[in-house]
């Protein structure tokens, strides 16, 4: 970030925690990010002034902030923006005018509230879970650095203690390897550190019989080796096949999981300092094999410390992805009036906080998909 000195004219421009926040240039949806009439949420407690390609919603007496929130959060409202757009594919650009020159359906003040109340409480609940995700990585990483950093440690190379192997990209001729599979494929771009409990692809037994790929046990750790995502990292949550751009580090009885774990995620920056290539970093299996680690008498107390947060941490991971799962079905239904709410227009006031209401919002499905 950059820092500037504020004065009275840039007053305009000041952002406050829980203001609204759309990208007036980005990409298209296909793009999948930074895309262009997207939303989010100002969530720090500083306060900051905006940039000239991002604008604020300030809303009227009529509307409810966290409502228009989730409203432009409706897909079909950021494709017709992205649809209005001007400029290529990734560099697309809205103006003020297209903003509020949108025709939308929006319902009466105490409904927004309610609509609102039923998607916040699910965002606060998935905030809360990230939240505390982060704080048993933290200890988990304060464990590891005063047991293996600071304490005098053996180093051995990783190939001592573990062994590693690559995957492979069933052929894409045989479309068939990708039907009715059953075993989680990963790309090096799903390496976002973390657990991986879901992927885009997965492969069937005939793929796996047929082509290199072959499957890992359940806690290996990924490494991605080529590319934009060189270095990148993750572990797995189940039984999983990768593609042959990864190198998989298999955790033993010896050098269990979180151990592993923590090593690579202690020594990604090394790692990446070794890659080689100018148009393509990359880094080899053998390079990583080569890699020396920290070892000491304290791997099995740490285990011990720290098998409980990452069992939490991967339920935690669940309990996200099936709230944000039920946010995102839920939103669209919301917003179109395919699932109407039933709310006492009473408890929803202009002066009154939604939040104080959780009990008295039910939900009817007008629908026949129950």
């Amino acid at each position: 970030m950059v820092y500037h000195e504020f004065d009275e004219s840039l007053s305009r421009y000041l952002l406050s925690k829980g203001d609204v926040l759309i990208a007036m240039t980005g990409n298209h949806p296909q793009a999948l990010t930074q895309v262009v009439g997207d939303v989010s949420r100002y969530k720090l407690d500083v306060q900051a002034l905006l940039n000239q390609r991002v604008g604020k919603l300030v809303v009227k007496k009529d509307a409810d902030l966290d409502f228009i929130y989730y409203l432009f959060k409706d897909e079909e409202v950021q494709n017709t923006l992205a649809n209005n757009s001007t400029g290529s594919a990734n560099q697309a650009n809205i103006s003020k005018g297209d903003i509020l020159g949108l025709q939308l359906t929006i319902p009466e003040l105490p409904e927004q509230k309610a609509i609102a109340e039923v998607l916040s409480s699910l965002d606060d609940k998935i905030d809360l879970l990230n939240r505390q995700n982060k704080t048993l990585e933290q200890m988990a990483e304060t464990f590891f650095r005063q047991w293996f950093v600071e304490e005098e440690s053996e180093l051995k190379p990783l190939s001592e203690c573990i062994k590693t192997t690559s995957g492979g990209t069933p052929s894409r001729k045989r479309m068939d390897y990708y039907e009715n599979g059953i075993h989680p494929w990963i790309k090096s771009k799903e390496l976002i550190g973390g657990y991986i409990l879901e992927t885009e692809e997965k492969i069937n037994d005939e793929a796996l019989k047929n082509s290199s790929a072959k499957l890992l046990p359940k806690n290996s750790v990924l490494i991605a080796m080529y590319g934009a995502t060189v270095g990148q990292f993750a572990i797995i949550g189940q039984e999983a096949t990768c593609n042959q751009a990864i190198c998989a580090c298999i955790p033993n009885e010896d050098y269990p999981y979180t151990f592993v774990y923590h090593t690579i995620k202690s020594n990604v920056d090394e790692l990446k300092s070794r890659a080689i290539g100018s148009a393509q970093q990359n880094i080899s299996q053998v390079l990583i094999k080569s890699l020396d680690i920290a070892v000491n008498d304290n791997i099995g107390k740490f285990h011990l410390k720290v098998d409980p947060m990452m069992k939490k941490i991967k339920a935690n991971y669940n309990q996200i992805r099936t709230l944000e799962k039920l946010r995102d079905t839920l939103l669209p239904k919301l917003m179109s009036g395919e699932i109407r709410l039933n709310y006492d227009s009473d408890d929803f006031d202009d002066s009154c906080d939604s939040k104080t209401h959780k009990n008295q919002v039910n939900p009817i499905n007008q629908s026949s998909d129950k």
